[in-house]
Formats: C-alpha cells, sequence, structure tokens
C-alpha cells in the first residue's frame, strides 16, 4: 500500500526533470516563417518542404489527368462486337 501512494510523486518528478531539460524552439520557427521573403508559407521551411510539395503537385496533376482519360474512354462508344 505505502508503493501506491508514492506514485503521485515520482511521476510528477518525472515530468518536471524532462520539461528542464526541454528548449523552446518556438520563437526560432516563428522568426523562419514570419521573415519577408517572398515565399509562400509552405515552402518556408526549407529543401524537404519544397520536395514535399513538388511530390504532391506531382501525384495531383498525375491522378487528375489518369481520372480524365479514363472518363474519355468511358465516354466513348463502344465497338461492335
Amino acid at each position: 500500500m505505502n508503493h501506491l501512494l508514492k506514485v503521485p510523486g515520482l511521476a510528477s518528478r518525472a515530468f518536471t526533470t524532462s520539461s528542464r531539460n526541454m528548449k523552446n524552439k518556438v520563437p526560432e520557427a516563428q522568426k523562419l516563417f514570419q521573415e519577408d521573403n517572398g515565399l509562400p508559407v509552405h515552402i518556408k521551411g526549407g529543401t524537404t518542404d519544397v520536395l514535399l510539395y513538388r511530390l504532391t503537385m506531382t501525384i495531383t496533376i498525375a491522378g487528375t489527368g489518369f481520372s480524365l482519360y479514363w472518363l474519355l474512354v468511358a465516354c466513348q462508344p463502344k465497338g461492335k462486337v
């Protein structure tokens, strides 16, 4: 029973010691995203964001083209068999 009484103290100590070691990185990210460099916000993160954006646009355009192709194929009259 005595060990159950120690659990809240141990849990709070674990959270307080780990929070002291963590550095707040939000102000650095705010400076990065708020600087006026002419880039849209979705690619201000750097090379990774640019690559993800281009990959997303490529997949979107390819999917749209693929859908339009099959829509065109479905609209064509069937040949006589």
